[in-house]
């Protein structure tokens, strides 16, 4: 993007934007925490997803991962056994993504501490 171009264009609706798009496929409290996790163990099941998140229910992580599957950002691979084995893994365009998470990581680490600065000269 060239610096005289915008992410979100006066007049234009923010969800008709590259930016907007991009927001809908990782908005909400979960959806960059499993792609974190996923980009980290490169294989999960769902319980082992669940364990590593700690705060979200069954229902929701079930939810979150199947919208991931329906945008193509992960794979599952189901395995006809009993009991059945279900694994989950970053698609190539989920794996694209990894270095915007990464970028936000990094944003955040530093932010993190002059939010702290600023707390502590304040008091």
């Amino acid at each position: 993007m060239r610096e005289s171009e915008t992410c979100v264009p006066t007049g234009v609706k923010p969800q008709d934007t590259g930016f907007g798009y991009t927001l809908s496929l990782i908005g909400g409290k979960y959806k960059m925490i499993i792609l974190y996790w996923l980009s980290e163990k490169k294989v999960m099941r769902h319980n082992e997803l669940k364990r590593s998140i700690g705060s979200i229910s069954f229902k929701t992580l079930s939810i979150m991962l199947k919208e991931l599957e329906t945008d193509d950002l992960i794979v599952r691979t189901e395995y006809p056994q009993v009991p059945p084995k279900v694994e989950y893994t970053l698609s190539e365009r989920g794996l694209s993504l990894i270095p915007v998470l990464h970028m936000m990581c990094e944003w955040g680490e530093k932010n993190i501490m002059l939010a702290s600065e600023g707390v502590q000269r304040e008091a």
